[in-house]
């Protein structure tokens, strides 16, 4: 059954929604995926310095939330880094290259944690080629910690509206290591229009959004059962499950009310963005993205001490033939002749929210 808005509406106002959560038995108030979110508190808790940086590690911002990365131990002092393949994204990323980012997200986060314990990391990247593991890493005594470290519990990606005021500039300068900031209004309203038609291209391409939609989990029992992909919980989105308001087919179908809610939700809260952080590499090799992934990473750690909220908006930078005109735009207003835009932004000051689910460290460990 499709509802259309006003029927749906008129539902939750009226007391349907409610009725059905009072007809659970307190059932939404248990709705936080607790098992999905223990790689959080159980960072830092493992004896074993490998096992204890990679705690912290798994916690990395990656594409569609993925995360792809298996760790292998090796000796007293070594770790073999791997990109878990069958977690490709070969709609929205056919080349592999957002989920090299996220490797380099991983990377520089497992860096920071050892240094925090006391550890130096020398890291070899792709030793057999691009075939072959990532990295291998060796542990070694003399690490230097970190400030950016402090932010890690804190660092999430905020897809809400920003507040409609401007980025302070002591932020804007210190986060201006990592990154171009953007924030003049002219910029800012062309990369809004930009990113927001790149998003409307992707939900509106069918193969494209379907990638989305089969990795979308849809309540606790799948978040829990499966801490990746795109987690839709929370007592608000539960209800509407309960009820048959929210459901995976609609999604698909621009017509249905879900769609259409998602689409505007969407939308209002992309164009509450006053600001926008841009990365850029000379070229386009694994080892710059791996590099992009790292500023990356350091970007949001610094933007979250700042008291700010980032998500990254890099439709436009996707290599899928539909998205072929804003790829070119992007790189027209970003990037210098012969550079690659490897990641962008929106940036700002939002509201506080929660973490996002992990698989438990020890699924991420290899064991030959």
């Amino acid at each position: 059954m499709t509802l259309s808005r006003r029927k749906m509406i008129g539902l939750i106002g009226g007391g349907v929604v409610l009725t059905a959560t009072a007809t659970a038995g307190g059932f939404l108030t248990t709705r936080r995926p607790t098992r999905a979110l223990t790689p959080w508190s159980a960072a830092g808790t493992f004896t074993e310095p490998r096992m204890k940086a990679l705690s912290y590690a798994i916690l990395a911002p990656n594409p569609h939330n993925r995360q792809p990365w298996v760790a292998e131990l090796r000796g007293e002092d070594q770790l073999i880094i791997h990109r878990d393949k069958t977690r490709n994204l070969p709609e929205t990323d056919p080349f592999d290259r957002q989920l090299t980012i996220g490797m380099g997200c991983f990377l520089e986060l497992l860096r920071m944690a050892a240094a925090e314990d006391g550890y130096e990391l020398m890291t070899e990247l792709f030793p057999q080629g691009e075939n072959g593991p990532v990295a291998v890493v060796q542990f070694a005594q003399g690490g230097a910690k970190d400030p950016l470290f402090a932010h890690v519990f804190d660092r999430h990606t905020n897809r809400n509206g920003y507040e409609d005021r401007p980025i302070e500039a002591g932020a804007k300068t210190a986060l201006a290591e990592f990154a171009t900031i953007i924030s003049a209004k002219t910029e800012v309203s062309a990369l809004r229009t930009l990113t927001w038609e790149a998003m409307e291209i992707e939900m509106m391409t069918r193969h494209v959004m379907q990638e989305s939609v089969d990795l979308m989990r849809l309540g606790k029992a799948e978040i829990e059962a499966n801490p990746d992909g795109i987690s839709l919980g929370g007592p608000f989105l539960e209800s509407l499950k309960l009820v048959g308001m929210l459901r995976r087919e609609d999604q698909l179908d621009p017509t249905s009310t879900g769609f259409k809610q998602a689409y505007d939700m969407i939308h209002k809260a992309m164009n509450a963005t006053n600001a926008f952080a841009a990365i850029t590499s000379r070229g386009n090799t694994r080892f710059d993205q791996i590099n992009a992934g790292r500023d990356w990473i350091r970007l949001h750690l610094a933007a979250t001490g700042h008291g700010l909220s980032m998500q990254p908006v890099s439709q436009a930078l996707q290599e899928y033939p539909e998205m072929a005109a804003h790829y070119s735009q992007a790189h027209h207003m970003l990037a210098e002749p012969g550079e690659t835009v490897q990641m962008l932004g929106r940036l700002g000051y939002g509201p506080a929210i929660g973490a996002s689910p992990r698989w438990p460290l020890e699924t991420r460990i290899a064991h030959g």
